[in-house]
């Protein structure tokens, strides 16, 4: 069986398997048992299901929790049903999480070792995460440079009641950011007794082990003695997955087995950086500087391998074109990738509560969480562009890196230095020891002796205190503090140092024909580890008082007031600040400011079958704006089994310090490839169905095109406006549904670059490099070329590759989302001691699209738009879940299933606004025009052996479904989307664990 038809089987299997399996539990009560991963559930929680709560997107109490807004409900219940072990799992599983979201699995760009959700797709910036109903700080670094967010891995998953994702905007309650929704996470509010929970898994294939531990202790009757005190600790790690480990078509750009273009260079070409150093002679202007050698075509079409007797992997000969010779072939992707980096997590949590008098009570929390990440990536190349912002003659790639003849202790003036010696690492040194300047070696290396990667350290610190209390009968008030610190550590490893480069090269101490005979202090001294520390900060004072103004014919009429006022810092430092490393981010963010808001709601039920809600919110911000949004909410019930349900809001997100600060800069970069003219310029072949291929030029490869923006402090705050009209239907006690459509229209978007895609498309349609800048300075004002890669060694008279591309920070466009979502829930008793649960949770993205100032519009659902927002992954146009468990006494089984219908690797920000096939990412027309739906499915057991304690198992991706082929992916995530399709890269994984409480 080929992969092609292993592929279409298993998605089959995949497809049928939720409903096989739930026929079989049906069918066979004997087996019933729910699955799960119980958290160890308390001796007494705040969560009572007969006393009034306070729903997300209220200031209010009530006892109907079904407000005129949809809002999804995990409780911790059915997460650990599913076998869910995070927040960041729990919350990104909401079928409403869409295009932007970050998994820890994304071990690329700015974001990686954070996780975040983005609500409706409009962006991690434009959803509020919350615990506790409060604010927390953002995590110090911008996805995408720019974009601010709560890092999910920093929230205490032990302690979590429940989690209430209000899927509408509610800019008029909590003020910014709210404009996709607000995910807020409830925890525990007391606890008595001591519980536990210790786990334990690993992969199929014997890897991504799992530990996972969690204690919690508490003293107090809260109820009998006006106190409660307790205290929580938890740990987890994952560990690694290779590339390598789960084989084709994960660990390879060559999709060639399965009709895909061979876009693994590294196995045919002599001209790409590989562990096997390739270099050909050159001449060298200046014979003191590496970076001096000649530009163009070398002096000879030979190239010659150091080391080549090391190969392991297999030789190729290229006997024609410009670089001719012997290579080692290697395929990089496998060697060096990992698809799920080796994470650790560790908290620690405590609150006391306390009752002051008969109607006054207060709280104070604090909590301690730690999320470390450890990424592996490819070792660095010998041929790089400048740092942003440095000298273009600091780029080892233009005019091209060399090998002197001449090697000195000193690495100074070397042809003319008394203890001068020839270079043994350039083959052609003894040749010309006599015209130093014609014998220099170009090349082509990859340091695969030296470790590279990050580490990436966050730790959260987070107080919080609150008394809230009652007078006068029916006035109620509130005060709530918090102070909460993000300090985030990155260490670089194997990133090379500039100076510390030449320096090896001129003294010949890094051996290139047998790396592995380089010290450790060497390959110190070449790529120092560089740590830089980045933070952000927040205090907020939050105060409100209702009070009940008359009784209606629906119940009481209700009215609240509030204020906020919030301090906000970010320090998001420049790692490469000295300009000093190659291939490191200079992206920076600075700011701070002060907001102070007030806010009101009235909520009047007018009659029986009415209630009628308003809120709104007035928020100004110290740099001089400020922002009022309203919203109004109607729930109708005519009879008791259906009511309808709808709001209109306006909300705003404002500018981020990365967007609007003076100090801020980045340059983000994107995986492109450059259209056919370019490539048939540069010797590629086009083929007769109008697509075109490399022809073994690696200068026509997929490369990454970076976009240079520095903060713009006249921004204006991004606007929305948003309406949901839905129904809730529960016609037996048994059963409910409730079916909600909602629209949302983003405007004054801020964007870097809006036409960076006309500004790419002007450049490569250029004749020569003068032609191509004023092409691109004539796409708008902000536009430039920032940045050309050196000349293609095989093609020098060819327009060179843009590397980076100056764009401005604008507030342009506007967006509109449109779709529906659709929940149900069904608890069937069966009798005996059974009892069959299910639920279900849907949403279809009916639209999605951009318009820009130009009139045209970018259509997103169902593709890989916005490529740039969403990393690449795009805008599934359906996802949803669906969970069954049936409970016998003691045992219980549960299956959960995901599914994320098919996307179309077409990407209309990318400088093409057709959704054809014939815009495929990919380059091949039809072949590879969609990914395929993805389902993967996960079971659990759970025996309540004593009252005390419960034995659970669990099997993710029971199945073992793979990850649908995405060619059009990022090049470092390869056939792959990681925030969709991430359990089909791990595979069947199986843990086991218990619980305790006593």
């Amino acid at each position: 069986m080929n992969f092609s038809q292993r592929n279409r089987t298993l998605r089959f299997r995949s497809g049928v398997a939720p409903l096989a399996l739930v026929l079989a539990i049906a069918a066979q009560p004997a087996l019933a048992q729910t699955a799960a991963t119980p958290a160890p559930a308390p001796a007494a929680t705040s969560a009572d299901d007969t006393a009034d709560v306070v729903v997300t997107g209220s200031l209010f109490r009530r006892a109907n929790t079904e407000t005129p807004s949809p809002v999804t409900v995990l409780t911790s219940e059915s997460l650990s049903r599913a076998g869910i072990t995070t927040a960041t799992d729990a919350i990104r599983s909401i079928s409403a999480d869409s295009a932007g979201s970050i998994g820890t699995g994304f071990q690329t760009g700015f974001s990686a070792g954070g996780s975040a959700v983005s609500l409706r797709g409009l962006g991690v910036s434009s959803t509020l995460v919350l615990v506790d109903g409060l604010r927390s700080t953002n995590f110090p670094i911008n996805d995408d440079g720019h974009n601010a967010y709560v890092d999910l891995n920093s929230i205490p998953f032990s302690l979590v009641d429940r989690i209430e994702v209000l899927k509408d905007g509610a800019s008029s309650t909590y003020g910014a950011d709210a404009i996709g929704g607000v995910v807020n996470i409830k925890l525990k509010q007391h606890f008595t007794g001591v519980s536990g929970l210790v786990e334990g898994g690993v992969a199929e294939r014997g890897d991504a082990a799992h530990q996972r531990a969690e204690l919690t202790l508490g003293y107090g009757d809260y109820a009998e003695k006006g106190f409660n005190v307790y205290i929580n600790g938890e740990y987890q790690r994952d560990g690694r997955v290779t590339s390598s480990s789960r084989g084709f078509p994960y660990n390879t750009q060559d999709l060639t087995p399965i009709g895909g273009t061979d876009n693994n260079t590294a196995d045919q070409s002599l001209v790409v950086n590989t562990p096997t150093a390739y270099v050909t002679r050159v001449s060298q202007s200046d014979l003191n500087n590496p970076l001096s050698g000649m530009v163009g075509s070398p002096l000879t079409t030979q190239y010659n391998a150091l080391g080549l007797a090391n190969c392991a992997g297999g030789t190729y000969a290229v006997t024609s074109g410009s670089a001719q010779g012997v290579g080692c072939k290697y395929d990089l992707t496998d060697r060096y990738r990992e698809l799920q980096p080796l994470q650790e997590r560790y908290s620690v949590n405590g609150r006391i509560s306390f009752r002051l008098s008969d109607n006054i009570e207060g709280y104070v929390t604090g909590s301690y969480s730690r999320s470390y990440v450890s990424i592996h990536g490819l070792p660095s190349a010998i041929r790089q562009t400048q740092p942003f912002g440095a000298a273009p003659l600091t780029a080892s790639s233009n005019p091209g890196i060399v090998l002197p003849v001449y090697i000195c202790s000193s690495g100074v003036n070397c042809s003319t230095a008394a203890d001068r010696s020839l270079n043994p690492n350039n083959p052609y040194a003894s040749a010309f020891a006599g015209d130093p300047a014609n014998g220099a070696a170009r090349i082509y290396y990859l340091f695969g002796d030296i470790p590279a990667g990050s580490d990436r350290t966050n730790s959260v610190y987070r107080f919080t205190g609150g008394l809230k209390g009652s007078f006068a009968g029916d006035w109620n008030w509130r005060v709530d503090a918090v102070y909460a610190r993000d300090n985030l550590s990155i260490t670089q490893h194997g990133l090379l140092n500039i100076a510390a480069l030449a320096k090896a090269i001129n003294t010949g101490s890094y051996n290139f024909v047998n790396p592995s005979l380089n010290s450790a202090a060497t390959r110190a001294a070449l790529a120092p580890d560089k740590t830089t520390p980045s933070y952000s900060e927040m205090y907020s004072l939050d105060a409100a008082i209702t009070k009940v103004l008359a009784t209606l014919p629906g119940g009481p009429l209700q009215f609240a007031l509030g204020a906020q006022v919030r301090r906000e810092k970010l320090e998001n430092n420049n790692q490469n600040v000295n300009l000093d490393t190659y291939g490191l981010t200079t992206a920076s963010a600075f700011g701070q400011h002060t907001v102070t808001a007030g806010y009101f709601e009235l909520d009047a039920p007018v009659f029986e079958q009415l209630d009628v809600n308003v809120s709104g919110r007035y928020d100004h911000y110290s740099e001089g704006f400020g922002r009022f949004s309203p919203k109004v909410g109607v729930k109708f019930t005519p009879i008791k089994q259906i009511a309808f349900r709808g709001t209109y809001s306006q909300g705003f997100r404002a500018p981020t310090f990365a967007e609007s600060g003076p100090r801020s800069q980045y340059a983000g970069f994107v995986t492109t490839t450059a259209p056919c003219n370019f490539q048939v310029a540069h010797g590629g072949i086009l083929n007769a169905n109008g697509t075109c291929s490399a022809n073994g030029n690696p200068y026509n490869n997929a490369y990454s095109l970076g976009r240079g923006v520095a903060g713009n402090p006249n921004l204006k705050p991004e606007t929305s406006r948003s309406f949901t009209l839905g129904t809730i239907i529960q016609p037996v006690p048994w059963f409910s549904l409730t079916v909600d459509y909602y629209n949302v229209k983003k405007s004054n978007l801020i964007v870097a670059g809006p036409d960076i895609g006309k500004a790419v498309s002007a450049y490569f349609a250029a004749a020569n490099p003068a032609a191509a800048a004023a092409a691109v300075a004539a796409v708008g004002p902000g536009y430039s070329v920032n940045t050309v890669d050196g000349a293609d060694p095989q093609f020098p008279n060819a327009l060179p590759r843009v590397l980076i591309i100056n764009v401005p920070y604008v507030n342009a466009n506007y967006a509109i989302t449109s779709g529906i979502d659709f929940a149900a829930t069904a608890s069937i008793p069966l009798g005996s001691g059974l009892k069959f649960t299910s639920r279900v949770e849907v949403t279809h993205v009916f639209k999605y699209d951009l318009h820009t100032a130009s009139g045209d519009v970018q259509h997103y659902a169902g593709t890989l738009g916005p490529y740039d927002l969403s990393s690449g992954n795009g805008t599934p146009n359906w996802r949803g879940n669906w969970q069954n468990t049936l409970e016998a006494g003691p045992y219980s089984l549960s299956v959960t299933a995901y599914y994320v219908g098919r996307i179309k690797e077409v990407g209309t920000d990318q400088g093409n606004l057709s959704t054809d096939c014939s815009a495929n990412l990919y380059k091949t027309g039809d072949k590879f025009c969609y990914v395929s739906p993805f389902i993967t499915t996960d079971l659990n057991f759970t025996a309540r052996v004593r009252d005390d304690f419960t034995f659970f198992f669990n099997v993710k991706n029971l199945l073992d479904a793979r990850a649908p082929v995405a060619p059009a992916a990022y090049a470092s995530a390869p056939n792959f989307l990681t925030t969709w399709h991430y359990a089909g890269l791990i595979g069947r994984q199986f843990r086991a664990g218990a619980t305790f409480k006593f």
